[in-house]
């Protein structure tokens, strides 16, 4: 192609011989330079490709304004806790370097999928549109119990044991098997924001029966406030959910290496020792 270019030029004009030499090696520079820019570009992508690929991975993971202790606890120096431990530990082996954003029950959904955050700790059936996020394999089950003042007539069996009742809930929670005597008003749901304060309303507020939380959370608030004597938890629970990691839904690749990490931590007995410095 380039010959043929030079022989088109050669004869469309007509010149002394010194003038033809001239012009033709101006002409073979002409091209050697093209040539050696074209060479040159490959280069450059594949450096550019190189430093892309270079760069350190992060992973933003949100741990909630107030946490979720035992699973995630932010009110120390670093984040701590069962979910925030392992995501740090798989992480890391995956080669991910994990940023703790404090994002709020009602942002995090649409946050997560335009990108802001990476992932956050869910059971499915707590997600109102489980369909548009990836989960990963449950780090650990959670079992929502009731607990009430200690000495009370407080017992359940079944939803129909609170109908008439007042139960303290966490603010934004859902809760399948009470959704419908909440609309009907059989069963009164009171919200609010923070987990240790269900434990005060219910201990200090006369129109409270029950609050309903985490079996691990409860016991964990109550022991820490030095409220355990003050109040009975029930051995029947409304749920056992997988809590787990919630993705968008392009985190294929990491939610299946985070996955066989997770499996080989249960299996040595890594998770179990995380799990045991909460309990």
């Amino acid at each position: 192609m380039i010959a043929g270019f030079i022989f088109h030029l050669q004869h469309r004009f007509v010149e002394s011989p010194l003038r033809m030499q001239n012009r033709a090696s101006c002409l073979t520079s002409a091209i050697l330079g093209i040539l050696l820019v074209g060479l040159t570009i490959p280069s450059f992508s594949v450096s550019a490709s190189e430093e892309v690929s270079g760069e350190e991975r992060v992973f933003r993971f949100n741990i909630s304004p107030n946490g979720y202790p035992p699973y995630l606890i932010v009110d120390q120096n670093e984040p701590s806790g069962i979910m925030w431990d392992v995501v740090s530990v798989v992480a890391k082996r995956l080669g991910y370097r994990v940023i703790a954003e404090r994002i709020p029950r009602k942002r995090v959904d649409q946050m997560l999928l335009e990108g802001y955050i990476d992932g956050t700790p869910r059971a499915r059936e707590w997600a109102d549109n489980p369909e548009q996020f990836l989960f990963t394999d449950p780090v650990v089950d959670i079992e929502e119990v009731f607990f009430a003042p200690a000495q009370s007539d407080f017992s359940y069996e079944n939803p129909d044991d609170l109908v008439s009742k007042t139960i303290v809930t966490h603010l934004g929670y859902r809760y399948p098997l009470l959704e419908p005597y909440f609309e009907e008003g059989r069963i009164r749901r009171f919200d609010v924001s923070r987990d240790k304060d269900m434990f005060t309303f219910v201990l200090h507020g006369d129109r409270f029966d029950a609050a309903v939380a985490d079996r691990l959370v409860g016991k964990w608030i109550l022991r820490n406030e030095g409220l355990r004597q003050h109040f009975d938890i029930t051995s029947t629970g409304i749920s056992n959910y997988g809590f787990r990691l919630m993705l968008r839904k392009d985190w294929h690749s990491f939610a299946n290496q985070f996955n066989a990490e997770l499996a080989d931590m249960r299996e040595n007995g890594e998770l179990d020792a995380i799990l045991a410095n909460y309990r």
